[in-house]
């Protein structure tokens, strides 16, 4: 007799998601959650209107096996928005490219005819707001994942 495959079967493949809409970017949002990065890993490319983050992503897809086996993960990913026509901060000091930020959520506010604000929040209440002509946001793992050094899934306080 045979069993029917589960996903803890399959091997381990770099993600590469695009979100193009509201619901899209909850899983985006979701799986770069907790990852971290140095202000200096993040880039707006006004003529081509992109902004680009690289980031050290935990391996949010990983779940319960990971959490069983105690095989927690990163992997380092790109976070792209596309037609970004503004970019606005606040509570993150200019100029300190080696701070260390924990992104934890991407937000959607969409305007009028597809236009909105995709704002990016970050732990310590720093945030970054990018109006965009339309909501497209690429996230995709650029390296092999590796060990997280802090052995644990990344946690909050309440």
């Amino acid at each position: 007799m045979t069993e029917d495959a589960s996903f803890a079967d399959g091997v381990a493949r770099a993600l590469r998601l695009r979100a193009l809409d509201a619901d899209d970017l909850a899983v985006i949002s979701a799986l770069a959650q907790d990852a971290v990065l140095s202000s200096g890993d993040m880039q707006w490319q006004k003529g081509r209107r992109r902004f680009a983050l690289l980031l050290n992503r935990y391996r949010w897809e990983d779940g319960e096996r990971a959490v069983r086996a105690r095989d927690h993960e990163r992997v380092r990913s790109l976070l792209v928005v596309e037609d970004v026509l503004r970019v606005r901060s606040s509570g993150l000091p200019q100029g300190a490219g080696d701070l260390v930020l924990s992104l934890l959520s991407l937000g959607w506010e969409p305007g009028g005819d597809g236009t909105g604000t995709l704002t990016l929040t970050f732990a310590g209440d720093g945030a970054i707001a990018l109006s965009v002509e339309a909501l497209e946001v690429l996230l995709q793992d650029v390296t092999r994942p590796w060990p997280d050094p802090a052995r644990r899934a990344p946690g909050h306080d309440v």
